[in-house]
């Protein structure tokens, strides 16, 4: 019930459509209730041998005519509004769930695989329509209708009415139990769609690798496994009903004989006539029609409920990066860094960092180096806010940065990840997409400062060249290039440069090193390194080593210790 309120809840905004659909429904059920009494009045008529019988049959199939013209627009109308709330409000929860998604931090993501989430918000989040079109509708449609033929059975006659009840507990008890073992087979049902959904996205994504290793036959087969999974799991849900359904039925036909039975009876002893018994019957088949229809609504209710329990899960998921209530705004940022007694790790079992101390005056040029796992791109994602420090605090121009608003402290860094990852879209959308009001000119510049224009320029479309997923239709280095020109477009205080020129080759390397030397001139700049000759002119080098800073200072000067920088870039030359 909780799940359906929060539902409908939701779905305010449509309420309107949904109000007219379920007007729509109850006029229609009110309506079916004249046919089974012209049956019955018809039946008098002919037993008596009325002579108007002509008359009255005629006017009696006349409003029955109107009756079924209005039940079809009804019925239209019920079908389309109801649909046109839902789907609406499906549109409006997919959005609301992806915009959810964008708000939790990175650490969410740690153990989520990216094909299961795109499943909750196009699987999961459609069978908010089933509720909101298919089971509260029909929900009470049914109801009204077991009520409505109640109260005409009541009125026809009271003892065969109380004979036909004699079903309605044992129906009652086996829709509960049916609900309490289904709704949980369905939940199976969706996580093992999620995880198909997670497996097939994941192989997309990969099929390069895939094919490089030779592993379609072992892919083919856990895509088989994963899909035989989700069958059996559906099969488990469907089973009961297929069992339920019929049962169901046996016990409506099992109060339609005593009904029958019992009618006989009262009509020799001159308590029913038999207008009144062909009347009930007619009756008694609209009265059994919404239990058994129950059992159906059940199923797609416990199927819907299932769908939106793995929904609201996301949508309940409280962000481990919370934003400050009363959030400060960075405004004519200096850009002075600080790392505070920083600990952090990523589970309780391995510190990743552990007392970090480190000031960054603004404008200078920091070099990360150290080998691989220290914690040198976690430093820059807590920069970042993408995860919060387990202890400790970063400061951004002294002002703690949880006290900072996300997007103010974000607008103020820019980043060049390791990883590049670019947009299915033109080179210009993906370059411009850090600085939306950047004119033409700027995203040129950019371009040039990244060494990219004069590749761009030689694509089939230039800067209006589709790239492909992920930058298929691009070599590595391309794709650094037009993520570093993507970072320098949006001329933030604060530069990040992660690996930034990992998948250059020593002379564009080069070449674009001069342009960022350049460009780092009035900016803070953190530079994460792998090659130690790119980091020469830094202001400060940093070397983490065990959790730490081992030591730090220019390059001359840790050259001259002889310590771990001196071992590095010994081995590096080597």
């Amino acid at each position: 019930m909780n799940i359906c309120l929060r539902v409908l809840k939701g779905a305010k905004k449509y309420w309107i459509y949904i109000f007219i659909g379920m007007i729509s429904v109850i006029i229609s059920t009110l309506l079916q209730l004249y046919s089974p009494w012209v049956i019955r009045e018809l039946t008098a008529l002919a037993i008596n041998g009325d002579p108007e019988i002509a008359s009255k049959s005629l006017s009696m199939g006349l409003i029955l005519l109107a009756t079924y013209v209005l039940r079809w627009f009804c019925s239209f109308t019920k079908g389309y509004f109801t649909h046109y709330g839902a789907y609406h409000y499906v549109a409006d929860l997919r959005t609301a769930l992806y915009n959810k998604m964008q708000h939790l931090s990175m650490g969410y993501y740690n153990d989520k695989q990216t094909g299961q989430l795109a499943s909750r918000i196009m699987n999961d989040v459609v069978n908010t329509e089933l509720l909101i079109a298919h089971a509260v509708p029909d929900l009470i449609v049914n109801v009204l209708t077991l009520a409505s033929v109640a109260v005409m059975l009541f009125l026809i006659n009271v003892k065969l009415a109380f004979i036909s009840l004699i079903a309605i507990p044992f129906l009652m008890i086996a829709n509960v139990g049916y609900s309490k073992y289904v709704r949980p087979q369905w939940r199976l049902n969706q996580k093992a769609l999620g995880e198909l959904s997670g497996a097939l996205h994941d192989n997309l994504s990969g099929m390069k690798e895939i094919q490089v290793f030779n592993q379609q036959d072992y892919e083919t087969e856990k895509i088989g496994s994963l899909a035989r999974r989700q069958t059996n799991a559906f099969l488990n849900a469907t089973k009961m009903g297929e069992l339920f359904h019929p049962s169901i039925v046996f016990l409506s036909s099992v109060g339609s004989v005593a009904v029958i039975i019992y009618g006989g009876y009262l009509n020799s002893i001159g308590e029913a006539s038999i207008a009144d018994i062909v009347g009930f019957i007619m009756y008694l088949t609209l009265f059994y029609e919404p239990i058994t229809n129950l059992s159906n609504v059940n199923e797609n209710l416990n199927n819907a409920i299932a769908g939106c329990e793995r929904v609201f899960e996301v949508m309940d998921e409280v962000s481990s990066v919370q934003e400050n209530p009363n959030p400060t705004e960075l405004k004519n940022v200096k850009g002075a860094v600080e790392f505070c007694n920083l600990t952090f790790h990523y589970n309780p079992d391995l510190t990743v960092l552990s007392g970090i101390n480190l000031k960054i005056k603004p404008g200078q040029t920091v070099a990360l180096v150290g080998t691989t796992g220290v914690g040198k791109s976690t430093i820059a994602s807590l920069l970042n806010r993408f995860y919060d420090p387990t202890e400790g605090e970063i400061r951004v121009d002294g002002i703690n940065i949880r006290d900072i608003s996300l997007k103010s402290l974000r607008s103020n860094v820019s980043m060049v990840l390791q990883d590049t990852f670019l947009f299915n879209g033109t080179v210009y959308e993906n370059i411009a997409y850090s600085c939306k009001n950047a004119s033409h000119k700027q995203v040129i510049e950019a371009s040039r400062a990244a060494n990219a224009h004069e590749f761009i320029e030689t694509l089939e479309d230039s800067y209006k060249t589709i790239i492909g997923e992920r930058g298929v239709r691009l070599s590595g280095g391309q794709k650094q290039r037009i993520s570093i020109a993507r970072a320098l477009l949006r001329n933030a205080p604060i530069l990040i440069l992660d690996e930034a020129t990992s998948s250059l080759d020593t002379k564009t390397e080069r070449e674009i090193q001069h342009s960022l030397e350049y460009l780092f001139k009035g900016r803070t700049t953190l530079v994460i390194a792998h090659r130690l000759s790119t980091i020469r002119s830094a202001d400060q080098i940093v070397v983490l080593a065990g959790a730490g800073i081992a030591e730090q200072g220019t390059h001359d000067e840790l050259m001259k210790k002889g310590g771990s920088y001196a071992k590095l870039c010994s081995m590096q030359a080597s």
